[in-house]
């Protein structure tokens, strides 16, 4: 197990989490627009960036609540409402984007990342919960 630092903890957890997100996005995005790689590449991109600014602050105000709540475990609930709230957040940010990008109406934008949010909904629990087993949490 390995203990960084929280600002570093969260840099790599950012890093990690992208690395995987962008292929595994694009692939997404592809297959529910019926478009080219060189279409979803930058809108992969984009949500990637959307991400990681989100992803950056949300992850500060969550840890800032645990250690407000005195939390010293991450157990099922809690990974849960981190996996819910980061995912709410993200689609809300995400559907101006798409809406934009595919010049598609605010229920296809809706469907679109609905579709996205459920994948990265498991994703992001399970990477979460891995990266939680190799990057130990710090303590006060």
């Amino acid at each position: 197990m390995i203990l960084l630092q929280p600002v570093t903890r969260r840099f790599v957890y950012i890093l990690l989490f992208e690395l995987f997100a962008i292929p595994l996005s694009t692939a997404l995005l592809m297959m529910f627009s019926g478009g080219a790689a060189s279409d979803s590449v930058p809108v992969a991109i984009a949500v990637s960036v959307i991400a990681l600014v989100w992803n950056f602050a949300f992850n500060s105000l969550f840890e800032a609540w645990e250690r407000r709540s005195l939390i010293r475990e991450r157990t099922l609930k809690v990974r849960l409402v981190h996996a819910t709230g980061f995912e709410v957040g993200l689609f809300l940010f995400t559907i101006p984007l798409y809406m934009w990008w595919y010049a598609v109406g605010p229920w296809m934008a809706f469907k679109m990342e609905a579709a996205i949010l459920l994948f990265f909904f498991v994703y992001t629990f399970v990477f979460t919960l891995l990266f939680d087993r190799v990057f130990v949490l710090p303590r006060a």
